[in-house]
């Protein structure tokens, strides 16, 4: 029989050593997820032409990528992993960061 060191009972150890839900993954897949879909939307609205204009341009889009892997991780870990409000407003707020970044480049 082992003897408790910590003078606890059993059900006091489980409820102390549970762990908590990791938000940093779905927030991280998120972010990454709508950062993939926010660099195709140029491409859809404007065409290849688009190619060229991010050729000379990748480093800020590049950029981007942790800053939005970022963003779903903390709004992923803010509303507490409740996928209904993070989902979209994840989707909003890389797109919007993704979509400013292309305006302020191209000037339009």
């Amino acid at each position: 029989m082992l003897i408790n060191a910590a003078n606890r009972s059993a059900d006091e150890l489980t409820t102390a050593e549970r762990e908590e839900p990791s938000y940093a993954f779905s927030g991280g897949v998120l972010g990454f997820v709508f950062y993939w879909l926010a660099f195709a939307l140029p491409f859809v609205v404007y065409g290849t032409n688009t190619l060229l204009f991010m050729l000379y341009t990748w480093p800020f889009f590049l950029a981007l990528l942790p800053v939005s892997v970022l963003v779903g991780i903390l709004i992923h870990r803010l509303l507490s992993g409740r996928l209904l409000f993070s989902v979209p407003l994840c989707a909003l707020l890389v797109v919007t960061l993704f979509w400013q970044t292309f305006s302020l480049l191209s000037g339009w």
